[in-house]
């Protein structure tokens, strides 16, 4: 996760991979090299054909006419060329800082550099009012004035860092520190749309809980999807634990009040409450899930987005946030998501915190969200 963004940073930035910087050339790209700076290039030979084209007169008596090539100017072009590529590598602050030791640092400068670094954040799937938030924290949170080289791309990181930090939202309170506080059973429902992985990561986390000795039993309120009973059944076969079910189509909140029910009876600490996936554009659905809330009345109201999807992803937890209220938020399939846009504009866009990343296909595969984390993946720490 991150992956591609933490590139795209590193290069606005101007600091590059440590194994890039530490890895030795093999002998046959030094070969290369050399061979490269000798022979044309198709541009230049283009540029050959040309000039010969041009001086060759209409008639010429056959192998009297003799062309050399003007190699000084090749490699004249070969080495502007080679610098505009140079130029485009490096950050926009390691431009800056190269042309002076000791200067005075101004908000316009930063604008100017914001302009590229709002591009690589737009194109990385980061919602374009999380953008504004980040410039924003950026431009009124650095000192302006003077500055010494050294110290700008240190101030510039440091900023970002911040900027960044200052968008993502975590629990206050992990997880099972909430749930050892409650009198009786605590209640977590989840919701979200088809195809966001939300049956698998309920499963992920109850056996999460168990691996830290916490009682819990699966309601399967999904009565509307074909064969999503069985597959939460097998689930908790598998982990072992309890599952209360009902038929299909049969009313999801009652599923849910059973599931309560068998919990207060049996002394079990969780309840874990699926849901059928549903659009968040359709009222009759999300009518359907107000009904759910009230009769469970859960502790946690838990969505489930799909980090590739990016800034749909975001979208959904802003409508369902609206309609039903929301409490924190679990992305699946952050391990592959190169980008992480979703990661740093959901929990902005809705003020709730991230609890978990799911993180692969098996049962383990559950990660609590941490910001040091997204700033390290980042590259920033």
């Amino acid at each position: 996760m991150f992956d591609f963004l933490k590139k795209k940073l590193q290069s606005w930035i101007g600091t590059e991979d440590k194994k890039s910087k530490t890895g030795k050339k093999s002998r046959n790209t030094k070969q290369t090299k050399k061979i490269s700076q000798r022979v044309p290039s198709d541009k230049q030979l283009a540029k050959i054909s040309r000039k010969i084209k041009e001086e060759v007169p209409s008639k010429f008596e056959p192998g009297t006419l003799r062309y050399e090539p003007d190699y000084e100017t090749i490699r004249t072009e070969q080495e502007e060329e080679a610098s505009d590529n140079k130029e485009e590598k490096r950050g926009f602050f390691a431009r800056l800082t190269e042309k002076f030791t000791t200067s005075k640092l101004t908000k316009e400068q930063i604008e100017i550099g914001f302009q590229e670094l709002e591009i690589i954040l737009l194109e990385n799937n980061v919602a374009l009012e999380v953008v504004d938030k980040i410039k924003a924290d950026m431009i009124n949170t650095l000192e302006y004035g003077e500055i010494k080289k050294g110290e700008l791309q240190k101030k510039i990181i440091e900023t970002l860092k911040q900027s960044i930090s200052n968008v993502l939202h975590e629990p206050l309170q992990t997880l099972l520190e909430q749930i050892k506080v409650k009198q009786g059973p605590f209640v977590i429902l989840f919701f979200g749309i088809n195809g966001s992985g939300k049956t698998t990561t309920i499963a992920k986390l109850a056996h999460y809980l168990k691996q830290h000795s916490i009682s819990c039993v699966l309601a399967a309120g999904d009565t509307f999807r074909a064969a999503s009973i069985e597959q939460l059944e097998t689930h908790a076969q598998r982990i072992g634990i309890p599952i209360v079910k009902s038929q299909y189509n049969a009313d999801p909140a009652s599923v849910a009040f059973d599931a309560i029910v068998y919990a207060k009876k049996h002394a079990t600490k969780v309840v874990l409450i699926d849901t059928a996936g549903r659009m968040h554009t359709k009222e009759n659905l999300m009518r359907e899930m107000e009904k759910i809330v009230r009769i469970s009345q859960p502790d946690l109201k838990m969505f489930i987005g799909e980090s590739t999807t990016g800034n749909d992803a975001t979208e959904q937890a802003r409508t369902f946030n609206e309609a039903i209220g929301i409490d924190g938020i679990i992305l699946s399939k952050a391990d592959v998501d190169d980008k992480g846009g979703a990661a740093l504009s959901i929990s902005h866009v809705t003020g709730k915190p991230i609890y978990f990343l799911g993180t692969g296909q098996k049962m383990e595969d559950l990660v609590e969200f941490k910001k040091k984390d997204v700033i390290e993946k980042l590259g920033l720490e």
